[in-house]
């Protein structure tokens, strides 16, 4: 694992070297991953440290039966489906999952938004951040997006794109090389100048920009790790946090392969629509021919999204305003 020391690497290796003698469910597919870091972006990762259930618990608490294997297995996946598809949440809420993630600052204020998890995170006064920054390869430099305030439009011309990344790069060795120069620490930990005081942790972090890496754990139970990914997951989610979204995804495949797969059908690959263009739709189903979607109360934006996930219906309307 790239960006790892010697140190973390002999820790890892040992975590995954240890047996214990347990009466409680596992599930062959984590238990593969368990301490092994996955790599997302150029220096994160995503880490599962400990988890707590299975497809088979889900089942369990649904049914509050007294163990497994109380109906066939295609009962039980039907089950799982149906509580999926219905959105009845609390059997989910009995499974959790324990991360150990490596993440830039800018990615992490966003995944700490989702208030609906147990974290704690790297102290910067305690502790010396690494020298360990995100940098975006040229490819991913792109404009902002004229019709999102919030996202990348089209790409940077080459030149422009280098010249990003290349102030990225420079701007984040200069801030790091004041933050120790701050600390009066050497990049062996030792100080730099015996004979003067480094400034205190928690001043000297304000230099460094969001792009420093951090760490945290993040435990989460079932459903609302899967809110998060419903959302970081997202095509319109930024790229970078959507890089461990699909990292968790696999983590959760390898876990609980039939709450995944429910959860692909009934909502990562699913969509909800209002009233109003339920009405339109089934419009369009009963009637041939061109629809005036005037009376149905949908705004340009409505009417467009709706175009978006249905494309037969481009032919039926009007451009949307």
């Amino acid at each position: 694992m790239q960006n790892l020391t010697d140190g973390q690497l002999q820790e890892i290796a040992e975590a995954r070297a240890a047996r214990a003698t347990t009466r409680r469910p596992t599930c062959d597919g984590l238990e593969a991953l368990l301490f092994e870091p996955i790599p997302v972006l150029d220096r994160g990762f995503v880490r599962v440290v400990d988890y707590m259930g299975d497809d088979a618990a889900i089942v369990q608490g649904a049914r509050v039966s007294y163990g497994r294997g109380t109906r066939a297995v295609q009962s039980d996946r039907g089950l799982i489906r149906y509580l999926m598809r219905h959105r009845h949440t609390t059997p989910f809420e009995l499974a959790e999952l324990k991360l150990h993630v490596r993440a830039p600052i800018f990615v992490t204020r966003q995944w700490f938004r989702h208030r609906t998890a147990s974290i704690n995170e790297y102290s910067a006064r305690y502790s010396v951040l690494e020298r360990e920054f995100y940098v975006p390869a040229p490819q991913d430099v792109a404009a902002q997006s004229a019709s999102n305030r919030q996202g990348r439009g089209a790409p940077m011309s080459e030149a422009d794109a280098a010249r990003v990344v290349e102030m990225l790069r420079d701007d984040a060795a200069r801030c790091y090389d004041n933050y120790l120069w701050m600390l009066n620490e050497a990049e062996d930990g030792t100080p730099a100048d015996p004979d003067r005081a480094g400034v205190a942790r928690e001043l000297a972090r304000i230099t460094l920009p969001v792009g420093i890496y951090t760490q945290f754990y993040w435990k989460v139970n079932l459903w609302n790790l899967l809110r998060f990914l419903s959302l970081r997951a997202d095509p319109h989610a930024q790229a970078e946090i959507r890089a461990y979204a699909d990292a968790i995804l696999g983590v959760v495949q390898a876990w609980v392969p039939d709450v995944h797969d429910a959860y692909a059908d009934y909502v990562a690959n699913a969509a909800s629509l209002s009233g109003q263009a339920m009405a339109l739709v089934r419009a369009a189903l009963a009637t041939p021919g061109r629809l005036d979607p005037a009376g149905y109360g949908l705004s340009g934006r409505e009417l467009r999204e709706l175009v978006e996930l249905m494309p037969e219906l481009a032919d039926r309307l009007p451009p949307a305003p």
